[in-house]
Formats: structure tokens, sequence, C-alpha cells
């Protein structure tokens, strides 16, 4: 296959994967974590942490806390419903697989405490959260579906005596997300 037939087929299955009924699960998900994240980052904020002296301190205590716990919520909500199809998850002890799930998501967490950080100076600090959870929730999704939740297991378990073709992993990438 030409390279540029790849990339085509690469962007189109990506597309299919953001626009499917998966990728509105996740977002169902994903708005339940941000009220989870949202709510703790205000409770923590303004009570749990309002000893605290410095600002900017009291912020990223709070936020690590909301982030820790909405990712908790998430990576529960997702693998009991979003990604449930993909029964070949069930065989990993789940702290393996919430192992997965924070790496997978490690750069989606921190770039949205960089962002937050960077907008806050502009914004009210939980429209700033806000606007950064919406900025990394199609690279969390794609990390998550491409890893945590299988696709690149349903293209090593394919049987084959050789590498599989261009044809072979798009029809895996192309699955019904």
């Amino acid at each position: 296959m030409k390279p540029a037939l790849n990339i085509r087929l690469s962007i189109a299955s990506l597309l299919r994967r953001v626009l499917s009924w998966r990728f509105l699960k996740f977002g169902i998900v994903g708005a339940s974590g941000t009220v989870v994240n949202l709510g703790l980052l205000y409770y923590a904020r303004e009570h749990l942490f309002a000893d605290v002296q410095s600002p900017e301190l009291r912020l990223n205590l709070a936020l690590a806390l909301a982030i820790f716990i909405a990712t908790l919520n998430n990576f529960c909500w997702n693998r009991a419903w979003t990604w449930a199809d993909r029964k070949q998850h069930y065989g990993r002890p789940i702290i393996v697989q919430f192992g997965q799930y924070m790496l997978s998501c490690w750069l989606s967490i921190a770039l949205q405490a960089v962002f937050t950080n960077l907008l806050a100076v502009h914004f009210y600090y939980l429209m700033a959260n806000l606007i950064a959870i919406a900025m990394t929730s199609i690279l969390n999704f794609v990390l998550n579906d491409i890893w945590t939740f299988g696709r690149l297991k349903l293209l090593r378990a394919q049987p084959h005596h050789h590498a599989p073709s261009a044809e072979q992993r798009a029809k895996v990438l192309n699955e019904k997300p």
C-alpha cells in the first residue's frame, strides 16, 4: 500500500473512532469524571487545603487530588461500560490494567495541569480546568482505545505466520468501535 493511502486510512480510522458510540460513552464517563474533578477541586482548594498559604500550592494540591480521584472514577466506568465488549482485558489483574490506564492518561493529566495553571491566570480556576479537560479528552480516548482496552492486543493476537499486512492492520483498527 502506498504511504499516502496508509495515512488516509489511519486518519479515517481515527475519525471513525472519535465519532463513534464508544466515544460518546467515553464522553459521558468523562462528564461524570469532570463533575467529580470540579467538585473535589473546589472542595479541596476552598476547604481541605484552605490552611495552605501559597495560592499556587493550594491549587496544585487540590488539582492532584481531584485529578487522581476523577481518573479512578473514569477507569472504573470505562472498564465496566465504554469498553465492556473487549472481554480479553478481563484476563489481567485489575491493578495491571489500572496501571496501563494511568500510564496512558499521564500525558493528558500532565497537559491538563499545565493548561489549568496557564489558563488560571486569565480565567476563574474552575473554568480554566474545564477548558483543559476538553483539550485533552480526545488524546486520552485514543490512547486508551489503542492500548489499555485492546486494539493493539487484538492486532498481536491475530494468528499469523508473518507480520500482519497493512490491510490486516487496517481491518482490526477499523473494527466496530
